[in-house]
Parts: C-alpha cells; sequence; structure tokens
C-alpha cells in the first residue's frame, strides 16, 4: 500500500525538478518563439468571408526571459527538492 506521505514526495519532487530544468532551459536561451498554428486564430481575430478576405495574420509570440527570471526558478526548484526531501515517512500501519 502506497502511503500519503510518499505520493506528496514525489509530487513535490517532481515540480521541484521541472523548475530546475526549466531554469537551466532559460539560462541557456536567449528567446524562445511560440509559433501559432496557421488554422489557429489569435485572440480578437475576426472571421471574415469577403469576396477578398486573406488569411488572419498569425501571431507569434516570442519571450525573453529576463535576467532574474531562471535564477529564480532554479532557486524555487531546489527549495522545493529540499522541502521534499525532508518529509518525514509516516511510520508504517500494522
Amino acid at each position: 500500500m502506497i502511503r500519503p506521505a510518499t505520493m506528496w514526495r514525489a509530487f513535490f519532487s517532481a515540480i521541484g525538478i521541472v523548475l530546475i530544468i526549466l531554469g537551466l532551459e532559460c539560462l541557456a536561451i536567449d528567446s524562445a518563439t511560440f509559433v501559432a498554428q496557421p488554422g489557429e486564430e489569435g485572440p480578437g481575430a475576426q472571421a471574415f468571408s469577403g469576396l477578398l478576405a486573406s488569411a488572419p495574420a498569425v501571431s507569434n509570440r516570442v519571450f525573453r526571459p529576463t535576467e532574474w527570471f531562471p535564477w529564480s526558478l532554479l532557486a524555487i526548484g531546489s527549495i522545493v527538492v529540499l522541502y521534499s526531501i525532508s518529509l518525514r515517512p509516516q511510520a508504517a500501519h500494522a
């Protein structure tokens, strides 16, 4: 039987590891471009089916992490992993 404390430890470990990986990725990049699919309509796009209608403009989003952002992710992720390690396992119930 899996104890609840084990599940919390695994949950917080996973969250912390994901934050650490995202922080390392943000350290390695200058910018990231999120490309919208051609069929997707962005917010505020209006469907127009006139005779001279052109395809709606696809809006790409560019993410440029600031200098403090990756270090914050790394710090928060490390704290969460340390917290998950410090969780006490409960005594086994007979």
